[in-house]
């Protein structure tokens, strides 16, 4: 009998200290690995999450936690001792990545300032946390809605940072931009909707080595789960999605982007 081909899927972006997964994570996890989705990173949007998602990390071995400020959760920061809490926390063993961290310019200022100085704000939280990276020898999650090429700016400011462009939607020339300067992309559920031709266009044009897969959930559920509650094992589809655009099958390309998965955030894949 021909033995069955290994799935191992890497969900490299999930939001599992979210309240949409409050209620059932134990089930949320378990249905991963089910699926042959054997490990998750859960990324931060700040101190709180972080520390949240470190208590999940202790609880569940196929997850691996960061720790971060995503741009939108700047309101509250000043002075400098923010950044030694999560120096503390970036700083304990399990920890695989420094994020979500960036620049958001597609949300209005939540704080009642300008947008100049909201985005002023914004970048010199994502500079600090970038140097916090670069002392801890951390890679980078990175967010850039609707700021791609000040997000590459800043980048290239601390060339020491490995950093992943997450849940990617841009051009080609900009996907080329951050490969260029050494950086990965990752891709959601947002590859598998009709009207993303373009981003499928440029998905299709990354080297594989350069590339990984991510589910953004609970948010961005792929095709056929639109309007639904997204969860880690969905990040089959969007893998199914990327391979079809290379020519390989599933065990093909779970394999290729866990592989360059476990090189970025400094894990093994699991034999």
């Amino acid at each position: 009998m021909e033995a069955k081909s290994k799935v191992f899927l890497t969900d490299t972006h999930a939001h599992l200290a979210s309240q949409g997964f409050s209620e059932d994570l134990f089930d949320v996890v378990q249905r991963a690995g089910e699926k042959g989705v054997q490990r998750i990173v859960t990324i931060s949007c700040d101190a709180e999450d972080s520390k949240l998602n470190l208590e999940i990390a202790r609880e569940y071995p196929t997850v691996l936690p960061t720790v971060g400020i995503h741009p939108l959760y700047i309101e509250g920061i000043s002075g400098d001792s923010w950044v030694e809490e999560l120096r503390g926390l970036a700083s304990l063993p399990q920890v695989v990545a420094i994020g979500e961290i960036g620049l958001d310019y597609f949300h209005p200022p939540r704080d009642g300032s300008s947008e100049k100085e909201w985005r002023r704000k914004q970048r010199d939280v994502f500079e600090h946390l970038l140097q916090l990276a670069l002392d801890l020898q951390l890679p980078a999650v990175i967010h850039q809605r609707q700021s791609a090429n000040d997000v590459a700016d800043v980048l290239a400011g601390f060339p020491g940072v490995k950093a992943v462009l997450h849940c990617f939607s841009g051009t080609c020339e900009e996907a080329a931009r951050a490969i260029e300067a050494g950086h990965f992309l990752s891709f959601t559920g947002i590859l598998t909707f009709n009207n993303a031709s373009g981003l499928r266009k440029t998905a299709a044009s990354i080297p594989l080595d350069r590339v990984m897969v991510e589910t953004d959930c609970p948010f961005l559920a792929p095709a056929p789960f639109r309007g639904k509650r997204c969860e880690p094992y969905m990040v089959e589809f969007t893998a199914k999605a990327l391979g079809e655009l290379h020519g390989l099958s599933l065990e093909e390309i779970s394999a290729v982007t866990s592989r360059t998965a476990g090189e970025f955030f400094g894990r093994e894949v699991p034999s």
